[in-house]
């Protein structure tokens, strides 16, 4: 008896969209509490953000107004998790009674799409412009159990690959390159200190525009590596933990080095185009250069991150720059010129398994005008 209830023409329908929205479309399932008959399917890098696929009865017109009421609820609640400002969503209703007799698809990013069977989908102009391949992708040359068969197995290896994928993303790899920049600056603040040289160090040194004006170029890098006292050094080397090793986890070494000395660099280069003829020392530019390829990382993967990057990884940016605002003698001009570079070089150098090869294109061009404005404006514009 479960068997003839498994294998009947609904339960078959739901399996092929399944099959289709999750191994050829990459969806994901969205677990939700409370909700029965239905299921519900995300990909936020699709046009169609969200997919429901709907086995409940649909009868009249009421219970079709509180499918969408609830609809519009759930989505909202999505919204907001995924730092989605907008979100088109597909209801595919497999179950919906000739008494439903107003318009379903009154509203362009709530789109209802009612489908008896593999003809409906075929109708669908809908369907057809945001999923033209999906009628061709339903047809199969198994059936019955054997069709079942397919179709489970090809899912369970779908989301065993794309866990696995996940899991290299965020396993643990080590942070030596986190612990040798530590080092470095740490290094660099009490051998000096040691042998009575800090000061000197520190005017030879640190971020100077005039001086890097004048020819003195490697102040730029340099500067990056110097504190003003313990506490300078031991808030940033701490905050260069903490963020430093999840980006050298998520991104890799590589990718690590370059966006922190990028970063560094900008951040020096807007010190000095900013911060007149001051100085200006410390690691926090390339500090928020992290912050902000954590912020570019936890976008692409904020489902998997849950609320983390509204709750805790925006805040942290927002709440370090308003300190750099309120509090003297902190150089927020540099803070603001490494997040930007971080940024953008962490969207050229991609995300794995997330940015296509347009992205990181388009990365490559904005990182290569920015960086040449920004030259031009501290040693031409500004000299």
């Amino acid at each position: 008896m479960n068997t003839d209830i498994l294998l009947d023409d609904k339960n078959i329908l739901t399996m092929k969209l399944l099959h289709y929205f999750i191994t050829e479309k990459n969806y994901n399932p969205i677990i939700l509490q409370g909700v029965e008959n239905e299921i519900w399917l995300e990909n936020l890098d699709e046009e169609c953000e969200v997919v429901r696929i709907v086995s409940n009865y649909i009868h009249n017109d009421e219970q079709f107004d509180f499918d969408v009421f609830k609809t519009k609820k759930i989505i909202r609640k999505i919204k907001k998790k995924t730092f989605s400002l907008q979100m088109n969503v597909m209801s595919i209703f497999l179950d919906m009674g000739d008494n439903v007799t107003k318009e379903i698809n009154e509203e362009p990013k709530l789109m209802a799409i009612k489908v008896n069977d593999e003809e409906d989908i075929n109708k669908s102009d809908i369907i057809k412009k945001i999923f033209p391949d999906l009628g061709q992708k339903m047809e199969y040359n198994e059936d019955g159990f054997e069709l079942f068969a397919k179709i489970t197995n090809d899912i369970n290896k779908h989301n065993r690959e794309d866990a696995k994928k996940v899991e290299e993303v965020f396993k643990n790899k080590g942070s030596y390159f986190t612990y040798f920049l530590i080092a470095l600056n740490v290094i660099f603040f009490f051998v000096p200190l040691m042998f009575g040289q800090y000061d000197d160090l520190l005017n030879s040194f640190c971020v100077h525009g005039p001086s890097i004006r004048a020819g003195q170029y490697y102040r730029i890098l340099t500067g990056i590596f110097l504190h003003g006292s313990v506490w300078h050094l031991f808030f940033n080397c701490y905050a260069l933990y903490v963020i430093g090793s999840q980006i050298e986890n998520f991104l890799g070494r590589f990718k690590y080095i370059l966006i922190y000395f990028f970063s560094g660099i900008m951040g020096s280069l807007f010190s000095i185009i900013f911060g007149g003829s001051g100085s200006s020392i410390g690691a926090s530019g390339a500090i928020f250069g992290l912050m902000g390829a954590l912020l570019y990382f936890g976008y692409y993967y904020r489902v998997y991150l849950g609320n983390v990057v509204r709750t805790q990884i925006l805040p942290l940016i927002i709440l370090n720059l308003g300190i750099g605002f309120l509090m003297p003698g902190i150089d927020n001009f540099a803070h603001i010129g490494g997040l930007v570079g971080g940024t953008m070089l962490t969207m050229a150098l991609g995300v794995k398994d997330k940015s296509t090869t347009f992205e990181k294109t388009n990365g490559w061009i904005i990182v290569g005008i920015f960086t040449l404005f920004i030259l031009y404006v501290a040693f031409v514009y500004s000299a």
